[in-house]
């Protein structure tokens, strides 16, 4: 499957308008990621409300920097998945206990419940959800420093 050829901007009320090669015009669509971990660059979705498919995007690198940006722009907005560089502390090794961590979002402490809550994701990739839901991504637990691999051995 190739890039499907589109123009996008906003209207006045922020949302996004997908034109198409045959002048079709869809409002309010949404970029979805087929891949979020593993490649969150490749294989996007423009979809409406309804969950139907209007385009296609290979890569994010296929497109103009404007378009690019507009489907970062609202990539951003949707999905809230803070990557964590590494866990300065726990509270206990015991559960449930505070893990302290900088992201690359700042620095954040959350309240993990339990084992299952810590998921493998791929080979190398584990999701941390906390106690309110939010998902932390560690992208690839061989490349964390040794500190922060020592303390989520405990915990795996």
């Amino acid at each position: 499957m190739s890039t499907t050829k589109f123009e996008l901007q906003r209207n006045s009320f922020g949302k996004l308008v997908l034109t198409n090669d045959a002048n079709e015009i869809f409002e309010d669509v949404m970029p979805v990621r087929a891949f979020p971990i593993q490649s969150p660059l490749e294989g996007i979705s423009m979809v409406l409300t309804d969950g139907r498919e209007v385009a296609w995007i290979d890569r994010l690198t296929d497109l103009s920097d404007g378009t690019r940006q507009l489907v970062l722009e609202e990539l951003e907005g949707r999905e809230f998945m803070p990557e964590i560089q590494r866990i300065n502390n726990v509270s206990s090794f015991a559960l449930p206990c505070t893990w302290f961590v900088s992201t690359d979002r700042g620095e954040t402490e959350f309240v993990l419940r339990g084992d299952e809550d810590i998921r493998r994701i791929g080979a190398t990739s584990l999701l941390v959800t906390d106690n309110h839901g939010i998902q932390f991504l560690i992208r690839d637990i061989f490349d964390i420093d040794r500190h922060s691999r020592k303390i989520l051995d405990r915990f795996l």
